[in-house]
């Protein structure tokens, strides 16, 4: 879970504050999402799933053809306008995306709208609501949901292998995602995972022997910090159950990743994006 004492402050959304952001030269990433705006198609699509109906954002690369399907967990704050652009940049490179709202349970994406205090207990009382709604064996059902929904695009190369990403909350989702559709994932990434390794039986590193993907796990800093035996416990169960993977501590804080957070480092931001890009080569084959 991201709780408050990693997610410390104010995170914004880039749009609403993006003189600020232009200025510190922190739009990089951005930038290229909307440079190749022209080039991907994005759809708000709903997705029916066992416990209702799921909304959603479907990206795929403008012109014939078919690509690999990715399917990209967000972090505690959901389905918003940085996961879009984030997404339309990862479909520009060829992949068809979908990110869905997870808390579709409980309220229509954005969740979240404008800036959120993570400082403000009682807001911060009504996200971890929405996460206490998700059981494990609601989200592996939301996933096979969502990687069935993928897999009825026109778009969407049914012989190649699917990816699955996600960031804070969104990394424990990305491993119940591999373990519940094991022969069409190919591939799990996570950036500042919240919780991949606990003392409990529910753990998600525990479902690592489910899955038959290859991994790239990106630490923060200050999670390994707090945590520092998680990367050696998620190593050994990588190479137990013989699977290929990179477990790696990034010099950014909880959230480096995402635009609009303030402990967003674009350099480490850039890093993680074009591993991300050679681990999605290498195995959404």
């Amino acid at each position: 879970m991201c709780d408050n004492d990693i997610h410390q402050g104010l995170v914004e959304d880039w749009r609403l504050s993006r003189r600020a952001f232009v200025a510190t030269g922190m739009v990089a990433g951005i930038a290229t999402a909307a440079h190749a705006a022209d080039n991907v198609v994005e759809k708000d699509v709903t997705i029916t799933t066992p416990d209702g109906t799921c909304d959603a954002a479907l990206f795929y690369p403008a012109g014939k053809g078919t690509w690999p399907t990715v399917l990209v967990w967000p972090d505690i704050m959901g389905l918003r306008p940085v996961f879009r652009d984030m997404a339309r940049r990862l479909s520009a490179e060829g992949y068809v995306v979908l990110v869905p709202n997870p808390f579709y349970r409980s309220k229509h994406a954005p969740v979240v709208e404008g800036a959120f205090d993570f400082n403000n207990a009682e807001a911060r009382k009504t996200l971890f609501g929405y996460r206490a709604a998700m059981t494990d064996e609601g989200v592996e059902k939301d996933a096979t949901a969502y990687l069935a929904f993928l897999d009825a695009q026109k778009q969407t190369a049914k012989g190649k292998k699917a990816g699955v990403q996600g960031y804070c909350m969104g990394g424990p989702l990305s491993f119940h995602t591999g373990a519940a559709v094991p022969n069409r994932i190919g591939a799990i990434a996570t950036f500042h995972g919240g919780g991949l390794v606990t003392d409990t039986p529910a753990s998600p590193h525990l479902l690592i022997p489910k899955t038959k993907a290859a991994y790239l796990i990106c630490v923060a800093k200050n999670d390994d910090a707090r945590e520092p035996k998680s990367k050696d416990v998620l190593k050994d169960a990588l190479k137990a159950a013989g699977r290929p993977g990179t477990v790696e501590v990034y010099p950014g804080d909880h959230g480096w990743t995402v635009p609009g957070s303030q402990v967003y480092d674009q350099a480490a931001a850039e890093r993680a994006w074009a591993a991300l890009a050679a681990f999605y080569k290498a195995n959404l084959v």
